[in-house]
């Protein structure tokens, strides 16, 4: 059975992090952009109607089309010895992401992020996940590479 989720797809991303995710992400490998998730897991594929895009798109509405910036503000999830870390970008601002989060959760409440695992929602561009030493080998990487990198801007309007 299949998943789906909602993103923000972030295409300025790709030039700094786009190799290391095909590396150190195995999203990136099924396909996925550099994006920050606003809500997963959501309904399988099979099960979303037109009907179910208007009702999401009716709750997205609610949050007005915004500029993010990725700074450089690296972020880390450790996982516990047996499950994975992740290595990540946060996003300036973050609140609206959460907003959004907050809308499709009102209108879908049966569908927690990320299963209702955490209290609370954090916003983030995942360029590693997996293994703490791959995770520790990206942060190196990725701190190297954003001391020479442009700032990351984009306007999310979809």
């Amino acid at each position: 059975m299949s998943v789906s989720a909602f993103v923000v797809k972030v295409p300025a991303a790709e030039p700094l992090v786009g190799d290391m995710r095909m590396r150190f992400d195995a999203s990136c490998k099924l396909g996925a952009p550099a994006h920050i998730t606003v809500l997963f897991p959501f309904m399988s594929a099979d099960d979303i109607t037109p009907a179910v895009i208007h009702q999401a798109q009716v709750a997205l509405d609610e949050v007005p089309s915004f500029s993010i910036s990725l700074d450089g503000a690296i972020g880390r999830f450790m996982g516990l010895p047996e499950s994975p870390s992740t290595l990540f970008l946060s996003p300036d601002p973050p609140e609206p992401f959460v907003a959004l989060t907050t809308a499709l959760v009102r209108s879908f409440p049966m569908f927690r992020p990320y299963k209702g695992a955490h209290d609370d929602v954090v916003s983030h561009l995942t360029v590693a996940h997996g293994d703490a030493s791959d995770v520790h080998a990206a942060a190196i990487e990725l701190k190297q590479r954003l001391r020479t990198s442009p700032l990351i801007q984009q306007r999310a309007t979809r």
